[in-house]
């Protein structure tokens, strides 16, 4: 397997649970509201595609790698190292978060109130946010699913060429506008990992639901852009 696109998929990774857990932990707190991380996803998924996308082919997500399997583009055989490579690089960006947020949280109890904890940041279901197993599980299925027909059509052969990044990246904003507020939106069980594993609690013993419903999706989603875009 090749060192450098697992480096890659470890950046790329990295970088989106950077943008995407700071932007949830600090901008949105603070008056950006949902806007932040979903405009942090989109942007950093855009800024990686173009900048090591052609190393690994920009998955930086384990749902991704699935479905692009289901897809016929990418080769299982390659598929544990690269979700190994995604889920340390998430990780990776979440412990950096944490030593930031502790440090931020030291300042004294009226300064923490402006910072959002990675519970908080977490994805879940039930609880505050108001939504079931069955409303969380069908939409992250179905966000997903819509992801991998855009990554799979905007990567054809037949698309526009050097365009799938932008269009990845706008699909990802669009999907998190959506489901920001049922999901706190995953579509990607690194992203989803990463937090979770240092909030501990609720967020941890739901993770499954965040790992099994976007790979699901995924598979569905590259299996329609497969028989879509097949000659």
């Amino acid at each position: 397997m090749n060192a450098k696109a697992l480096a890659a998929e470890f950046i790329g990774t990295f970088v989106l649970v950077t943008g995407t857990c700071g932007a949830a932990l600090f901008s949105a707190p603070a008056g950006a509201g949902l806007l932040a991380p979903a405009f942090a996803i989109g942007l950093s998924v855009l800024i990686m595609a173009y900048s090591v996308g052609h190393l690994s082919g920009g998955h930086f997500n384990p749902a991704v790698t699935a479905g692009l399997i289901a897809a016929g583009r990418f080769d299982s055989g390659n598929a544990i190292g690269y979700i190994i490579a995604q889920v340390l690089g998430g990780l990776a960006a979440a412990f950096v978060f944490q030593i930031i947020l502790n440090g931020a949280l030291s300042a004294g109890p009226t300064q923490a109130t402006a910072w959002n904890t990675f519970a908080a940041v977490s994805n879940t279901y039930g609880g505050p946010r108001g939504f079931t197993l069955a409303s969380v599980f069908i939409m992250e299925v179905v966000i997903t699913a819509i992801f991998l027909i855009v990554i799979v059509g905007s990567t054809s052969r037949k698309a526009p060429a050097g365009f799938a990044p932008l269009a990845i990246g706008v699909a990802l904003f669009v999907l998190h506008l959506v489901s920001i507020p049922v999901t706190n939106a995953s579509l990607n069980p690194a992203r989803s990992t990463a937090p979770a594993l240092l909030a501990g609690g609720q967020a941890l013993s739901q993770l499954w639901v965040f790992w099994l419903a976007p790979i699901i999706g995924a598979v569905i989603g590259g299996a329609i852009g497969r028989w879509l875009n097949e000659d």
